[in-house]
């Protein structure tokens, strides 16, 4: 279902409802253990929506939500600071650790090759 057409089954919305609800409480859960979070969101198409997750220690995650709309809703319920963009301060708080910047420079700095 395209985010653009106006939800007219109530399954539907029902299922919606019941998928933000579920988000909310994965990102709350995340925030809390995190000493609060800020999120950003990020379309992918048929997938769904990313919901980026930065903890205010620094830890990072994603959640997909099936759409841009149940995305919102999620956000919207867990309470978090849904930031535009994912650079400036808030890209600046995210902890990357060996296996990230491994993963990130390949061979070019002797990470693991590609194979």
């Amino acid at each position: 279902m395209a985010d653009t057409q106006a939800v007219d089954d109530p399954k539907q919305a029902a299922k919606d409802e019941r998928r933000a609800a579920r988000l909310a409480r994965e990102i709350g859960a995340f925030a809390k253990r995190h000493g609060g979070a800020g999120g950003q969101l990020a379309y992918m198409g048929e997938r769904g929506t990313r919901i980026a997750l930065v903890g205010d220690d620094g830890e990072w995650g994603n959640l997909v939500a099936p759409s841009d709309t149940v995305a919102r809703k999620a956000v919207e319920k867990a309470g978090i600071t849904l930031h535009d963009d994912f650079d400036g301060e808030f890209a600046a708080k995210v902890k990357t650790g060996r296996y990230e910047w491994s993963r990130m420079a390949g061979i070019q700095v002797g990470g693991p090759r590609n194979k």
